[in-house]
């Protein structure tokens, strides 16, 4: 019975698409289709099991959204994120937690990474300049467009929060001649980022902490985070603009890469349990722009000064990685990844790559300057 009002309650959902056309077939040969006839974009789907009708109730756990739902999914996502709110299913990033939860996607080995990232191992979107640029032009192009908009220079002291790999930190201090000091809570990132920084002949220039934004101390001119702030929780917005603000010289400048979300599916989403926040992004939450803008005016002194949608040049970025990825697979397989992981990657790449061409998520460069910064 249950199964049965499970796959009614879909069916319903699934019969408002109105772009692309969804065919499901169901053991025992009973079969449906949503969505015109004559669309492009199609999907097949086989349902082994009646029991798997339930997992789309559980918002984007079992399905990724889709446009045609937004009303649908209101109705079930509000209450939901109010129940997992209180029940606290999803991991809070406390200092401890918000290692573990890093620790769970970031230090799942060097070699994953390595095989799909380009040599730089930036893991955030690159840009585009024409449709001919290489992703690693791209990224070069996207490094020297946040050092251009800093205005970065041999005078400049630069707070990175977020190392990565080290290639932001790299890449400005051999580039522009500034110091570099860049925090990660990642101990694979640590390590890697620290050995290329040695091999870069930078180590006097670039130094990299193994800390907490939290515990970050000192006064720097120059402030970049590129998609780091994602991973902050909803609870932990004002405290990590306010310290940002307190590391921020009078006259400095702050550049935020962020992926986004619809100011209006935020509070709906930010602490519900999700498939990224579940499978892949451990405690993690998307920002909205107008969540930022208030968080700027309540915490801190600084003011926008510049924003710049970079959205179109994410799924190109993901559709390299997830191209990558499969080349790579083969050698991949020997350190430990087995077919179930192969799965929930394709579908995270893919799916994070619908999610930016549908716009239902957004990524922004925004640049952040104190009241005396020229």
């Amino acid at each position: 019975m249950r199964d049965a009002l499970s796959r009614a309650a879909v069916g319903a959902v699934l019969g408002r698409v109105g772009a692309g056309r969804i065919e499901v077939t169901e053991a025992g040969g009973c079969a449906r289709a949503f969505g015109p006839e004559d669309a492009e974009l199609r999907a097949a789907v086989h349902v082994n099991d009646p029991a798997a009708w339930r997992g789309p109730l559980r918002g984007s756990v079992g399905l990724r959204e889709l446009r045609e739902m937004d009303g649908a999914r209101g109705l079930v996502a509000r209450p939901r994120g109010l129940w997992h709110r209180l029940r606290q299913l999803v991991p809070e990033n406390t200092r401890p937690g918000a290692r573990d939860n890093i620790s769970a996607h970031y230090d799942l080995g060097n070699d994953l990474f390595s095989a799909f990232l380009d040599e730089r191992m930036m893991y955030s979107c690159a840009y585009f300049p024409s449709a001919e640029t290489d992703l690693e032009e791209a990224q070069v192009a996207k490094l020297d467009r946040i050092c251009e908009r800093l205005r970065l220079g041999p005078e400049n002291h630069l707070l990175e929060i977020g190392t990565g790999w080290g290639g932001m930190a790299i890449h400005a201090a051999s580039t522009t001649g500034c110091r570099v000091t860049t925090t990660t809570i990642s101990r694979a990132q640590f390590e890697l980022a620290r050995e290329r920084v040695r091999e870069a002949g930078l180590s006097d220039q670039v130094t990299i902490l193994l800390e907490d934004y939290r515990d970050l101390e000192g006064r720097y001119d120059r402030l970049v985070s590129v998609e780091m702030i994602e991973a902050v929780g909803w609870q932990y917005f004002d405290e990590y603009f306010a310290r940002c603000d307190r590391l921020l010289s009078d006259d400095g400048l702050m550049l935020l890469q962020a992926i986004t979300i619809d100011d209006e599916i935020y509070e709906i989403e930010k602490a519900a349990r999700s498939f990224s926040n579940t499978h892949v992004f451990p405690g993690g939450c998307l920002p909205s722009e107008r969540m930022i803008s208030s968080c700027l005016d309540r915490v801190t002194t600084m003011r926008q000064v510049w924003i710049d949608d970079i959205t179109a040049h994410y799924p190109p970025t993901l559709a390299t990685w997830r191209e990558r990825f499969f080349t790579a697979w083969d050698r991949l397989r020997p350190h430990g990844y087995d077919e179930r992981f192969r799965r929930l990657w394709d579908f995270y790449l893919s799916s994070s790559e619908a999610g930016f061409r549908e716009r239902r998520i957004g990524d922004v460069q925004a640049l952040f300057a104190k009241p005396r910064a020229l």
